[in-house]
């Protein structure tokens, strides 16, 4: 039963996100800076769930939950790196909504088509160095005897309490280098929103807030998705008795959140459901 209901909302997952990125490659009115972001989002979406995914249906299917410790550290480094990359390119998404909205005028020539790759490159380099910095950190230690970790992925703070080792060092990094890659586009995106939320009121109509939701909503829809079910996961969780909650809240951060994005954007998205009209209409068509 739960096999396949996480094949269901894996293949959805899958699925959903490259139809996203079909659509944005194949229609030429979304070759623009929010859907060049959109689709490195998706893509990301998909990884996330691609790590974790496949390996727990594996394990049910076979009726064990083991893996090795190199497929552990592999899973580890590849779901920081896409997590965090989730989160720079929120933050990316929201500095373009914030020029568009607050900047009309220059917007072109601001979101220029460099500085778009830039920030993307960027946000992947940092990512890379950010996942590869705790994974060196974290192969450091000693692990004493067999252990069981409670979730049903590999995750570094479920890793770090089943170490022997001194992980002083471990918990500095997440607190301080972690912690600034956490804050910095968290509090981007706030920034971004309080600009947007103060130009909008300077002159406030009904057709220019419904023009702004419509334009944010989505974008909006999906960082609180995202940042909520992180809190869930990190935040709001009790120390031991609580490994039921923290598997769903990991559930829906790792495989219902980037399942859900896909139809966020398609069902409050006017240019990306006239995409998907198009397109189901030359597959018609061509037929």
């Amino acid at each position: 039963m739960f096999s396949a209901l996480f094949l269901v909302l894996y293949l959805t997952t899958v699925l959903g996100n490259l139809l996203i990125i079909l659509l944005i490659r194949l229609d030429s009115r979304l070759h623009t800076p929010m859907y060049f972001f959109l689709s490195h989002l998706a893509f990301s979406d998909i990884s996330l769930s691609s790590i974790t995914v496949p390996k727990l249906l594996m394990n049910i299917q076979a009726q064990q939950q083991s893996i090795s410790y190199e497929e552990c550290i592999s899973q580890m480094y590849f779901f920081i790196l896409f997590g965090c990359l989730d989160n720079f390119l929120l933050a990316v998404m929201a500095y373009d909504r914030y020029v568009a909205i607050c900047h009309p005028l220059h917007y072109v020539s601001v979101m220029r088509e460099g500085l778009c790759v830039l920030l993307v490159v960027g946000s992947w380099f940092f990512c890379c160095v950010h996942a590869l910095l705790h994974t060196l950190l974290l192969v450091q230690l000693s692990f004493c005897a067999e252990k069981i970790i409670p979730n049903f992925f590999c995750d570094l703070t479920a890793l770090l309490k089943l170490s022997c080792s001194d992980i002083s060092l471990n918990e500095l990094v997440i607190f301080t280098e972690g912690g600034m890659l956490f804050i910095l586009p968290l509090s981007s995106i706030l920034g971004s929103y309080i600009c947007i939320g103060t130009t909008v009121l300077r002159a406030p109509s009904t057709k220019r807030i419904y023009k702004t939701f419509s334009t944010c909503g989505s974008h909006l829809s999906v960082v609180s998705l995202y940042y909520g079910t992180i809190a869930g996961v990190y935040f709001f969780s009790s120390s031991q008795d609580s490994n039921d909650k923290d598997i769903i809240s990991s559930v829906i951060y790792t495989v219902v959140t980037p399942m859900l994005n896909p139809f966020i954007y398609s069902l409050r998205n006017r240019d990306i459901k006239q995409a998907l009209e198009m397109f189901v209409y030359k597959v018609k068509f061509h037929k």
